[in-house]
């Protein structure tokens, strides 16, 4: 069980604000904050490298926790800037050639997307997208029919494990059984699941895994991680080196960093990267299995009572639905439903089109509002967002006519 009174004092961002933006960014623990504030004033003190020397434990906790987390080795991960930029390593530094197949998800992120698309600019693949079946999940038998049916074999198949726009979860073990089955490497985006619901790499059978310390993690923005396995490792190499993730050896030779510090770059914020240890091991101390049934049962909440609202319409599908809940109010335009709610000293997001586009055109949607909970929320910041929300309706104390899609 997760000690609610426990964590909102250990979270001070929670004294101030109903904070349902987790999906955007996290409130920061006091651990998190002390340890990025040490860290800095040693780097004030001593100097930027030599903090560097005399931290080096505090600075490989990120490595060991993440793969406790992942069910990995620690030379299986690396610390990045972001989920992105972990991302766009990967994808980069695949020799794609003209005709390449690549299987993506419906409900692929902006970002990702966008890179599908200078990659058929620039070399001339095919991006197909996955169906989905009556559920909102990844159709199997769709997938499976895809990769035998094409002019060649899929060389990728990449999908986003939680949309940044609802509170589907894809089943990504599904997809990764197929992927090992069929020897196709399988990418998989866990920036929105990283945190919120238990992760095993070899579960999932991917070969790489991004994700973000910002979100669900309660890490320091500017930090990310990548999960890449030993066997991915010895058969692609990253989209960009410098000499920390390489060994300029000759004039035209170098030699990769055995373990997966070879997708890092020598220039990040070191105070984040050790937030993000920190970050890691409080999740790991409250147990991901308790974070995640408190998120899922708190979101869950949530979603009924707004149901019971005029004019709300819950845009959450899926099989297996999390902590993010997205959802409009009758005419409101979801922006102007953040703006009313921030008035009230509650934070929630909107997720437009451009950051899940195939997904909103897919069905009939421009924007939504997303109020995405964490564990230190409580059902009374629930109750607070419902009466807002009757307030903004014009309805208050009502409980009826709310749809969902």
């Amino acid at each position: 069980m997760i000690d609610v009174a426990q964590a909102r004092s250990d979270t001070p961002g929670s004294k101030r604000r109903v904070h349902f933006n987790n999906a955007g960014a996290a409130l920061l623990t006091n651990s998190v904050l002390g340890a990025q504030h040490a860290y800095l004033d040693l780097e004030a003190s001593l100097g930027g490298y030599e903090a560097v020397d005399q931290e080096q434990a505090a600075l490989d906790r990120p490595y060991t926790a993440l793969a406790a987390m992942l069910n990995c080795e620690p030379d299986e991960i690396a610390i990045m800037t972001s989920a992105t930029t972990a991302w766009q390593q990967v994808f980069f530094g695949l020799p794609l050639a003209k005709g390449d197949r690549i299987l993506t998800s419906q409900a692929e992120y902006g970002s990702n997307y966008l890179a599908y698309i200078q990659a058929m600019r620039r070399h001339q693949v095919e991006v197909e997208v996955i169906p989905e079946d009556d559920s909102g999940d990844i159709d199997i038998p769709a997938l499976e029919s895809l990769i035998q049916r094409g002019p060649s074999r899929p060389v990728l198949i990449a999908i986003t494990h939680v949309p940044t726009s609802s509170g589907r979860v894809y089943t990504a073990e599904a997809v990764g059984r197929v992927a090992r089955r069929e020897g196709i490497t399988f990418l998989l985006d866990a920036c929105q699941s990283a945190g919120q619901m238990p992760l095993d790499v070899q579960a999932l059978g991917c070969d790489y895994l991004t994700g973000t310390g910002r979100k669900y993690l309660r890490g320091p923005r500017g930090s990310g991680f990548l999960f890449a396995s030993r066997k991915a490792m010895a058969k692609h190499e990253p989209a960009t080196l410098d000499i920390h993730g390489a060994t300029w050896t000759g004039k035209q030779d170098y030699e990769l960093d055995p373990t997966a510090k070879r997708y890092e770059v020598y220039e990040m914020s070191m105070s984040a990267k050790v937030g993000l240890g920190v970050a890691v091991e409080y999740a790991l101390g409250l147990g991901m299995t308790n974070m995640c049934e408190r998120i899922h049962g708190l979101a869950a909440l949530m979603r009924r009572k707004l149901l019971e609202q005029p004019g709300i319409t819950i845009h959450d599908k899926g099989r297996r639905l999390c902590g993010i809940v997205s959802f409009t109010l009758g005419d409101h335009k979801p922006a102007d439903v953040k703006t009313a709610l921030a008035a009230e000293g509650i934070n929630i997001s909107v997720s437009a089109a451009p950051s899940t586009r195939l997904d909103f055109e897919a069905r009939g949607l421009q924007a939504v509002a997303r109020a995405s909970v964490h564990y230190y929320n409580t059902e009374e910041e629930v109750d607070k967002l419902v009466a807002a929300i009757q307030t903004l309706s014009g309805h208050p104390g009502s409980t009826n006519g709310a749809a969902v899609t």
